[in-house]
């Protein structure tokens, strides 16, 4: 390896470990340089290193009372610019802001990246305001509604390797997560049946949604629309008087992305 080699080799290791750092904190929500470097397999130092270089571009930021990271607002543009591109952003965006308005809750379209269902779009309801900003946060697949209705339609052989990776280490969020095949198998088909997802409190205590999925002009399915809000706004029966709604909602939108059902 020649010298000019050297340094072009530790800066994509500099560049993989950043990038590991985002994820990290995009997974976590907040960490400390300990964790990270305990992730990493790093020393302190250099886990100190990474999150300082990071936060003066803006990507991360500190808890000033808590010596804790998170995901920086300098991410936003960077996560607009991609999701600007997004046909189901674009095209879903009119429907977003409807349904919002009218139910006075949270209103996101998500898309399936790897393992999980990373939200490219939000509208926000008037009772809304102080909610959290779920654009471009990553959430697992089995016990989240629109992860879910990502999901239930795929065929065993590109469903089965995603549960596999998911259950065999399950990571129990609440109570009330399924963490078995079976029971996360059984979920999925009620979510065929009725053409739409509902979770009740699975990823976060307190939190409800419906979600259903949004079709592309193959007819597979290219994105979910959910709605979610607080259990004491949207208890279970309130989800499922809401489910129709949202169901047609997302095939509107799957009507502009060029799919027409059969109904």
């Amino acid at each position: 390896m020649s010298n000019t080699e050297r340094p072009r080799d530790g800066g994509v290791q500099s560049v993989d470990r950043a990038i590991t750092v985002l994820e990290i904190l995009a997974r976590r929500g907040e960490a400390g340089v300990s964790e990270v470097a305990a992730e990493l397999d790093v020393h302190k130092s250099t886990a100190f290193r990474l999150l300082g270089a990071l936060e003066d571009r803006g990507l991360v930021e500190q808890a000033t009372d808590r010596g804790k990271y998170t995901l920086g607002f300098g991410l936003i543009p960077l996560a607009g610019a991609v999701s600007g591109r997004l046909d189901v952003t674009r095209l879903g965006r009119e429907a977003c802001e409807r349904l919002a308005q009218e139910f006075g809750e949270t209103v996101n379209i998500a898309v399936l990246q790897d393992r999980h269902a990373v939200n490219v779009h939000q509208a926000r309801g008037p009772s809304t305001v102080l909610t959290y900003n779920w654009i471009g946060r990553i959430t697992p697949l089995h016990c989240t509604s629109s992860g879910k209705a990502l999901i239930a339609w795929l065929e065993p052989a590109d469903l089965n390797p995603l549960l596999k990776d998911v259950l065999d280490h399950p990571e129990r969020f609440t109570e009330n997560t399924l963490t078995t095949r079976d029971e996360v198998v059984a979920d999925l088909g009620r979510v065929r049946a009725t053409g739409y997802a509902v979770v009740v409190e699975e990823y976060e205590v307190g939190l409800n949604a419906v979600a259903a999925p949004v079709r592309d002009q193959t007819g597979g399915v290219a994105a979910a629309l959910s709605l979610s809000g607080p259990a004491y706004r949207l208890p279970p029966e309130r989800l499922e008087d809401l489910a129709p709604t949202v169901v047609t909602a997302a095939r509107d939108i799957s009507r502009r992305l060029g799919w027409w059902d059969q109904e």
